[in-house]
């Protein structure tokens, strides 16, 4: 594992910057990977001639409407329900209004 070097000399206020790009990265990464995994589990279903409707069971609720989008990302998305997603609380937390994110 890569270790990061200099955070010692680093400002409380670098630092915290340094966080969220790191929050950031990982609500991105774990997007990208999920969206691969879910690829290749379809793709191998098929192979096999299913779906992953018939492996897994459909989901029996309708889905529910996107409320907000990043426009930095369109794919990141909040529906208003649950915790908000941290590309949303950084934005806001630089002064972006909730309403500007609105689909």
């Amino acid at each position: 594992m890569a270790r990061l070097t200099g955070l010692e000399k680093m400002s409380y206020a670098e630092l915290l910057e340094a966080r969220e790009l790191i929050e950031a990265a990982l609500t991105e990464r774990k997007a990208s990977e999920a969206r691969e995994t879910k690829a290749k589990m379809r793709e191998l279903a098929e192979q096999a001639g299913f779906s992953l409707e018939e492996l897994f069971g459909g989901r029996g609720k309708k889905p529910v409407v996107v409320k907000f989008r990043n426009p930095k990302n369109a794919e990141e998305t909040w529906t208003g329900r649950g915790r908000k997603p941290n590309w949303l609380v950084m934005a806001i937390k630089k002064g972006a209004k909730l309403e500007s994110f609105g689909v």
